[in-house]
């Protein structure tokens, strides 16, 4: 009687842990992108975006249909739209040069801002989308009449708030007969009460009424600058080879070259600021491959720091820093400027080009951190960990941190033991805050050969985690638990869109902020936990519409600790997705995927997974 009393328990609890699970993968919601999905991201402001077979859609957490959907253009291709960094805008650019097809979309508000073709706009030279003004400036042909008007380039400002355009005007008169080339070859620089158009023929400057202000013969700028008083503007001109960059220096009054020769840098300008004293300028050197005779030739790819006069445009420094590689960190620092090396080393130059530095720092390779202590500035690599005497260059620690070249680093600051925490692929160290001593603090075996992409202090220890890898730790070293979830495989798709999203996406960010003159490279205190986030949501509503007020409380949200992580894995059950808590090790939730390599994206600030199924993307709510 006893056995069948087990019995009939048993069979209960296997049917309800059946019925469980058959609710866990049930989607929330379920919604038809009308075609087949190609590639999906969540984005900054946590709208999910995906391109299909008939266009783009876009899908708000929690909501039961579908936030926006726009098949204007049909098949949006990966090389045919780019997400404008730190707004909520995407751009679509589709068709060739005469018959060319441009739309400016809000993700956040699900609107269309802009679309040439309803626009009536036949051919589209150049768009730019200028922030903090938050607007769209278009140049082109536009069929706004008869045949003179229809072929005369024109140039029309959008507010992006709205979508409503502000005021255009031709960039001649219609019908003059002129044998010049009025192409606009490069960003429009919109100022407080001008504009700055490059051109084939040279820059023109003109009032938001069309009036000519003046125009000058530098020709085919790519981009300008100016400084907050919009007193100093400076061009870019990238050589159609791209071995190097002439910079030229405007006079905003009559548009004359101030400079009597402008000068030229090696490369494509990546790093430039306006500086008291004087112009700092950071362009890389590529060879375009490393294949072959480019192998070769790829052993001189590196960046180039130079420091020029604003006054003169001649070069300051006597002998600019080697640098032997490209650089990953640079920073303007009231002394001078410091900067790091991608393939290792460190060195700081005063801004009359004297070295800082008794001598350039050795470093490993891949600096992932650069930052401030009380101590001086920490330093971590792939390979090695130390804190730097800012003023000399003069290691602090006793004995630098050394360790294999790792698959991952990460660190994190422990403030109630003072101590830096720094984990590889196979140890996690302590080093004390006050004396530098080093102590191994425990040993780590990630499965899969990965390695560490999280570490944080929670209540109660230090957490560990990778993809498929989870550790915690007490404060004195004892193991709480070790979590290993078995991969499943990662589709040849994710990380093929993701890596090649990611470079994109970081180019642009660094374009658009030099371009915007908002490139501020200040060296962060290490523990500073979520500055930067909310420096950007101080920036998002300062702008003041809708949706960058959106995307703002999204950052804010990004610096609260999360209490869970999200791991695809094979569950007894199939393939799926599990939420493991961070403090326990427990999986809370369990969502099953039929799918061997499914594609999904995971919002962990909303708790919700994206799954494509067909021509489907379904929900699951991670938190329920």
């Amino acid at each position: 009687m006893k056995n069948l009393s087990l019995l009939i328990a048993f069979c209960c609890y296997m049917l309800f842990s059946a019925t469980v699970l058959a609710q866990k993968t049930t989607p929330n919601f379920i919604y038809d992108a009308g075609g087949k999905i190609d590639e999906m991201m969540i984005t900054e402001s946590g709208i999910l975006v995906a391109t299909t077979s008939n266009g783009l859609v876009c899908v708000k957490p929690n909501k039961s249909d579908l936030h926006f959907k726009f098949t204007d253009f049909g098949k949006i291709k990966p090389e045919e739209y780019y997400f404008v960094p730190n707004s909520p805008y995407v751009v679509l650019a589709q068709g060739r040069f005469m018959s060319s097809k441009k739309a400016v979309l809000d993700y956040v508000s699900g609107k269309v801002l802009f679309n040439s073709t309803t626009d009536d706009w036949k051919q589209i030279y150049s768009e730019t989308i200028a922030i903090p003004q938050n607007k769209l400036i278009v140049s082109g042909l536009q069929k706004s009449g008869g045949m003179a008007e229809n072929n005369t380039p024109k140039i029309a400002v959008y507010d992006l708030a709205t979508g409503k355009l502000d005021f255009s005007f031709f960039m001649f008169k219609p019908g003059k007969v002129t044998s010049a080339n009025w192409s606009v070859t490069g960003e429009v620089l919109l100022l407080k009460d001008r504009m700055l158009i490059p051109t084939s023929r040279g820059i023109v400057a003109k009032t938001f009424k069309g009036d000519d202000i003046w125009e000058n013969n530098v020709k085919n700028v790519n981009w300008m600058v100016a400084d907050e008083s919009e007193k100093e503007i400076y061009g870019f001109q990238l050589s159609t080879s791209g071995k190097n960059t002439e910079i030229f220096k405007i006079n905003p009054t009559s548009g004359a070259e101030i400079w009597a020769k402008a000068p030229k840098v090696q490369g494509s300008v990546s790093n430039f600021e306006i500086l008291p004293q004087g112009l700092a300028i950071v362009s890389n050197k590529s060879s375009g491959g490393a294949s072959g005779l480019n192998k070769l030739m790829a052993q001189n790819d590196e960046s180039e720091i130079g420091f020029i006069s604003a006054q003169t445009g001649a070069d300051l420094w006597e002998k600019a820093p080697k640098t032997k590689g490209y650089v990953q960190h640079f920073y303007v620092m009231d002394d001078g400027i410091l900067f790091g090396i991608q393939q290792g080393g460190i060195n700081k130059i005063s801004y009359d080009g004297k070295p800082l530095f008794k001598k350039p720092l050795s470093t490993g390779e891949n600096i992932h951190t650069m930052a401030e202590t009380p101590q001086g500035l920490i330093y971590i690599t792939d390979e090695d960990a130390n804190i730097v005497n800012l003023n000399t260059g003069e290691t602090i620690w006793k004995k630098a941190l050394k360790y294999k070249k790792s698959n991952g680093v990460q660190s994190t600051y422990d403030s109630k033991n003072n101590r830096y925490l720094i984990a590889t692929d196979s140890e996690a160290f302590a080093i004390d805050e006050n004396t530098g001593d080093v102590a191994g603090f425990v040993t780590l075996d990630f499965k899969e050969k990965e390695g560490p992409t999280s570490m944080e202090v929670r209540e109660g220890g230090i957490f560990i985690g990778s993809s498929q890898n989870m550790f915690k730790y007490a404060f004195n070293g004892d193991e709480i638990y070790n979590s290993y979830f078995k991969s499943p495989g990662i589709s040849t798709f994710g990380k093929i869109a993701m890596g090649v999203l990611a470079v994109a996406t970081t180019a642009m960010a660094a374009h658009q902020a030099a371009v915007a003159g908002a490139n501020k490279n200040t060296l962060g205190q290490y523990n500073d936990y979520g500055a930067q986030a909310n420096r950007n949501a101080d920036m998002f509503a300062s702008i003041g519409s809708a949706s960058f007020n959106e995307m703002a409380k999204r950052f804010r949200a990004t610096t609260e600790t999360r209490d869970s992580q999200f791991i695809l894995t094979k569950t007894d059950n199939g393939v799926g997705l599990v939420k493991v808590n961070k403090d326990t090790g427990n999986v809370e939730k369990e969502v099953v995927l039929n799918d061997k390599k499914p594609v999904y994206e995971v919002d962990e600030i909303e708790g919700i997974l994206y799954y494509i199924n067909k021509n489907n993307i379904e929900a699951y709510s991670l938190n329920q």
